[in-house]
């Protein structure tokens, strides 16, 4: 919600909502037992599936290796290989005897996500359905993903479904790392110790940061992780150890030494003021590239160091006002309930600028003068990331998100609205007050919006026992779950 560009920089900070929208991972043995002559084998089967994409890949994992033999995701591959290297490195010789014979069974994983990662307007629009939820909540939950041709051979197909931009790597990766670290008995989901998340957070941090080559934020993964909060990154080294593991040095060691290492991020718990919604749009205007955006800003910030620094403490310190008006708003509601909750309802039915009218108590004023700061702060984000988009040369606020986000803001009851993340024509996101946000819907789907089935969700990574695909889609939880 706020620290777009800032939050690659310590000590910059970044407030993260999660949501409800998931990534699920199952293991579970692929044989029953071990047979009598296989310990001694070098090699166990690994079997990944995923449903939605009718795929289904083998591999061998080397137990002297600890690397697979193929490479076709490195998402996922690193997360298995980093998963059981992590095993190893935390284990002594008796539970390493354990850990090999239970290796030798094979590792059967299936994934599935939610069809909230993915965008499908196109299926609605041809279907001749409306551009609402609910049309989305007539899908099939894990909906099948069409690939296009590609060649002849089947090589290179790609998903035929666009991305919605919740940071599906990050989420099924870490959800593999999770569910293969619980299985494994390196941690134990079901007691949620910070102790074994904080391993599962280390773990599935430097997977997806080798998987796609750099060492990014981390904030997409610390969300999959520990839910809504506050995050300051990591200093890149503390991951150099596994950087340089082409070095010929043993893969448990490798992953012994990044779970050693000073793993500096900050994390304090956040999430939304009660009755408050968050709700996400897709515009369908096109996606942007976030790492050419990067790009093109950190290219302005050599360019023109003085302005650009400049920009980056003002849009700093309006992160700063936000974060502090919903902490007050946070504290008003839990002083004095009633009087919030009367205030909330009451702003919920009108626009901003009549809102002062509706406290006539010194508790009541109190809150209206905290939303309205948060308007302001939110304001505030959006002129200086605007600014700093002309200025790079980039769209972060295009003119079209800014006519749809000032014409949201207007509305009855919207506390704020803005672009996610890097900004660009992906997606925009508001907070309503109260029960006034299915206005909002009908109003963006009048404007070509379409509504996502998503809401905020504080928590992260969770443990449970059943199939996901057995339960109802507003239900949906998984054997292991990730944001």
């Amino acid at each position: 919600m706020t620290g777009g560009y800032l939050i690659l920089e310590r000590p910059n900070a970044g407030i993260v909502l999660s949501t409800n929208a998931r990534f699920y991972a199952i293991v579970k043995p692929i044989h029953d037992e071990v047979k009598p002559d296989s310990w001694a084998w070098a090699w166990t089967d690994v079997k990944l599936t995923s449903p939605q994409m009718s795929r289904e890949t083998m591999y061998k994992l080397s137990l002297k290796h600890l690397m697979l033999h193929d490479s076709r995701n490195p998402f996922v591959e690193y997360a298995v290989q980093y998963a059981v290297a992590a095993a190893y490195a935390n284990f002594d010789e008796n539970k390493k005897d354990s850990l090999h014979k239970l290796l030798l069974k094979g590792l059967d994983i299936t994934i599935l996500g939610c069809n909230n990662f993915y965008s499908y307007r196109k299926q609605i629009e041809a279907l001749g359905l409306p551009l609402t939820p609910e049309s989305l909540a007539t899908l099939q939950p894990f909906a099948s993903i069409a690939f296009n041709a590609g060649e002849s051979n089947g090589e290179n197909c790609k998903p035929e479904v666009a991305k919605t931009g919740l940071g599906s790597s990050a989420a099924m990766t870490t959800a593999v790392v999770a569910a293969l670290l619980n299985y494994l008995g390196v941690v134990s989901l079901s007691s949620s110790k910070d102790m074994d998340l904080d391993v599962v957070h280390v773990i599935a941090q430097t997977a997806h940061c080798i998987a796609q080559g750099k060492v990014g934020s981390g904030f997409d993964v610390s969300s999959a992780v520990f839910g809504s909060q506050r995050y300051v990154r990591f200093s890149p080294q503390v991951i150099s150890s596994a950087q340089d593991a082409a070095g010929g040095k043993p893969l448990e060691e490798v992953i012994g030494d990044v779970l050693k290492s000073n793993w500096d991020h900050e994390r304090t718990k956040f999430s939304l003021p009660p009755l408050m919604t968050l709700l996400l749009g897709e515009p369908g205007s096109g996606g942007s590239s976030t790492p050419s955006m990067v790009g093109a800003v950190k290219k302005w910030q050599k360019s023109e160091p003085q302005k650009s620094l400049e920009t980056w403490t003002k849009l700093s310190e309006a992160n700063s006002a936000l974060e502090t008006q919903l902490n007050l708003l946070s504290k008003l509601a839990e002083e004095n309930w009633e009087a919030y909750k009367g205030v909330i309802n009451s702003c919920s039915m009108y626009r901003s600028e009549e809102w002062l009218k509706q406290g006539n108590e010194p508790s009541h004023i109190e809150v209206v003068r905290a939303l309205l700061g948060t308007r302001d702060a939110m304001l505030g984000i959006r002129s200086y990331m605007r600014m700093m988009g002309e200025a790079a040369g980039v769209p972060i606020e295009p003119e079209s998100q800014t006519q749809l986000l000032d014409a949201t803001m207007n509305m009855e009851g919207v506390l704020l609205a803005g672009v996610p993340g890097a900004g660009g024509f992906d997606a925009v996101f508001a907070v309503t007050l109260g029960d006034s946000s299915s206005k909002l819907v009908k109003v963006w789907s009048s404007h070509n919006v379409l509504a996502m089935l998503v809401r905020e969700d504080p928590h992260g990574v969770s443990l449970e026992s059943s199939d996901p695909r057995t339960k109802e889609i507003t239900s949906a939880i998984s054997s292991v779950q990730i944001k």
